[in-house]
């Protein structure tokens, strides 16, 4: 096993809620139960999923989001100038849709006294009690610029997407350095907006029904992930997960990785979480643009999206294959995704969920012996 992250066996970062998160959540959002009153219960519940990760063979644990509702939303409705608002129209999965609710920019962007940040103080010490290495994860500021349709930009000193580049920069850079500065040295940068690139039919649908203008955005998504990566700390690890949508054990984007692997992988990341469970995600050939060195291609062979488990000399036979595009040094095992991006969770049991993190652990440890 690797001793710094990402690990041989890594996770993507959210887990299915409890019964007792639901009801506490559900109680608080009814005026049932008081702020104090939930935050004692998460307490306990994300106490007892560190304690789970450490004891399935993990040598790291986050909170599995139980704070939140959804995988980005929250943490972009906490940023100075930023909104989540109701609209007419939710997120289109295959088979399913999403709440209606969408990012607005109606102030200029920043970072500040973010309520996550008291999530990552809740989550460290208890980590570091388990003896695991405490993980945070963030949405990349790409989703924000991907999800901010014009309509919904009406900060008077932003004009257009281009305009807010620098604050959202520095709003990230911001955030990267309060959670380095709070103890945080594992960071993950979750991030849709790749994946869309991937996809000819997304893309087509952001150009003409969202008016985003497609043309050269893997250069500028490159661009802003280095400038806002360009002066972390060098005991800092961030990686990022390209994610195809997790939404009720459903997915939006198609295709594979060649459209955006060259600029994908010019970014400074410590670790790429990308997404091989299934035929969607294409080959993996464009794994030969990875930077020799330090970095890690996470293989995320194991679906979050069902629960029976894959074959384990098929999943040995995927990473054999990967490494004939990346030294097996630079590859590791984790599943697809996190088991619940949004409160709604994937179609599967918590039994099932354990079984696949102990699945990823004991095959990554046969391979990197």
């Amino acid at each position: 096993m690797t001793v710094n992250p990402p690990y041989r066996a890594d996770i993507v970062g959210s887990f299915l809620r409890p019964d007792a998160i639901k009801t506490a959540r559900a109680s608080h959002s009814a005026g049932d139960l008081d702020a104090a009153a939930l935050r004692s219960v998460e307490d306990e519940q994300i106490a007892s999923l560190v304690r789970k990760q450490a004891d399935a063979g993990l040598q790291l644990a986050t909170d599995g989001e139980f704070r939140r509702a959804w995988w980005h939303f929250d943490f972009f409705g906490g940023l100075d100038g930023v909104d989540i608002i109701e609209t007419d129209h939710g997120l289109p999965f295959q088979g399913a849709q999403t709440k209606q609710k969408a990012v607005q920019v109606n102030g200029r962007i920043g970072f500040s006294d973010h309520p996550m940040l008291e999530h990552w103080r809740a989550l460290k010490p208890v980590a570091e009690a388990a003896g695991v290495q405490p993980k945070f994860s963030l949405p990349a500021p790409t989703v924000l610029d991907f999800r901010v349709e014009p309509q919904n930009l009406t900060a008077g000193e932003y004009e257009t997407r281009s305009d807010y580049v620098d604050d959202l920069v520095q709003a990230y850079r911001d955030a990267i350095r309060a959670f380095y500065d709070e103890g945080a040295r594992y960071l993950q940068l979750d991030d849709t907006a790749w994946a869309y690139l991937c996809s000819q039919d997304e893309l087509d649908r952001a150009k003409h029904e969202r008016g985003i203008e497609t043309d050269g955005l893997g250069e500028r998504y490159a661009s802003i992930l280095t400038r806002v990566l360009e002066d972390k700390p060098d005991d800092l690890v961030v990686g990022t997960h390209i994610c195809r949508g997790n939404f009720r054990s459903t997915w939006i984007s198609s295709g594979g990785y060649e459209p955006i692997a060259e600029h994908l992988f010019a970014v400074p990341y410590d670790g790429f979480f990308l997404e091989y469970d299934s035929e969607r995600a294409g080959g993996f050939e464009p794994l030969r643009f990875l930077q020799p060195g330090d970095q890690t291609v996470v293989l995320g062979l194991v679906t979050s999206k069902a629960g029976e488990l894959e074959p384990v000399d098929e999943i040995k036979q995927r990473i054999a294959e990967a490494a004939q595009f990346a030294d097996l040094s630079q590859l590791a095992l984790s599943p697809q995704c996190g088991f619940a991006s949004t409160e709604e969770g994937n179609v599967l049991t918590e039994e099932q969920q354990w079984a696949k993190v102990r699945h990823v652990v004991d095959i990554a440890a046969d391979v990197w012996k």
